[in-house]
């Protein structure tokens, strides 16, 4: 009997052991290269991970001009360590795609969804709906600005800034889709009233909290973060709006593909836009609305009013 007793008791160790080390090796492990602000990654990160405890979630986040460099570093190597990713560059998605680089993958939920992709095939999905308008010094401009036009008026001269579209992908897209809209001589007036460029987009919303700009073309989360913490702006969104989607995508090859697919449909669940919604930016869900305080135009309004992108 006291053999049979240590022989079920060593049985059941053994058992432990292997359903232990089971566990460890089964865990699957995500790698996101990502532009978005950390304090949304931070409450994306633990409400997916309650969801999925079996998936060790990282992220690398950078500006979304170096990510790609470190993508294409890694892919000359022959081992690239992303899953996925997520930045606000379109055009890198579209030349991707084109280069066979992705994976494609049709969300759970994409009849929930607000569709700005007019080709969309699911080889990236739009997570957010980026917007820019006028972010200005309400001590030094006493009026807002109400068009895009205003921006050459004497009270904007020599003090009215654009990140620079090599480091900001967000700046990139609104430089093309302004320039689609009212043509390049709109920058060329705005030169000739001494307009400046700004490094990233956060630098010129600082510039212009601070008062060394009058305004600057803002982010929307960026500025409202700032607002939020009772900086001296104003944010306004001229009727033509700058409307850029934030695409997802898992990088075709990966290893994490199980993994890679809970998260992106955890980010367009109605709980990951709500985490989305709460941090200053449009979700791409109509059942999620924004902070009140905010004051953020509906999604679909912003989209009938934003300017096409081709």
């Amino acid at each position: 009997m006291m053999r049979s007793k240590k022989l079920f008791t060593l049985c059941a160790a053994a058992s432990v052991l292997a359903f232990s080390s089971l566990g460890v090796s089964a865990q699957e492990k995500l790698y996101v290269y990502t532009s978005m602000k950390d304090s949304m990654l931070g409450e994306l990160k633990k409400g997916f991970t309650k969801k999925h405890p079996e998936v060790k979630l990282d992220f690398q986040s950078a500006g979304a001009g170096k990510l790609m460099a470190k993508l294409a570093a890694e892919r000359e190597s022959g081992k690239i360590l992303a899953d996925i990713l997520w930045t606000s560059e379109v055009p890198d998605f579209y030349q991707m795609k084109a280069r066979g680089q992705l994976h494609p993958y049709i969300p759970a939920e994409i009849k929930s969804l607000i569709q700005p992709l007019p080709d969309y095939d699911g080889s990236f999905t739009a997570v957010r709906l980026g917007t820019l308008g006028i972010a200005y010094n309400t001590k030094r401009i006493k009026e807002a600005p109400k068009s895009w036009e205003d921006l050459k008026k004497p009270e904007y001269k020599g003090a009215f800034a654009i990140a620079n579209p090599a480091l900001s992908g967000t700046a990139y897209m609104s430089v093309a889709l302004l320039a689609k809209q009212f043509g390049w001589t709109y920058f060329e007036a705005l030169r000739a009233n001494g307009a400046k460029m700004g490094k990233g987009s956060g630098q010129v919303v600082d510039d212009t909290s601070s008062g060394d700009l009058v305004a600057s073309l803002g982010v929307d989360y960026i500025v409202l973060d700032k607002l939020d913490k009772g900086a001296n702006l104003g944010f306004v969104f001229p009727q033509e709006m700058l409307v850029l989607p934030s695409p997802i995508a898992i990088i075709k090859g990966t290893q994490n593909e199980s993994a890679a697919k809970k998260f992106v449909d955890f980010v367009l669940s109605k709980d990951g836009q709500q985490i989305i919604a709460d941090e200053g930016t449009l979700p791409v869900r109509a059942d999620v609305k924004n902070p009140e305080r905010y004051k953020l135009p509906p999604a679909d309004e912003a989209m009938k009013r934003a300017i096409k992108i081709d």
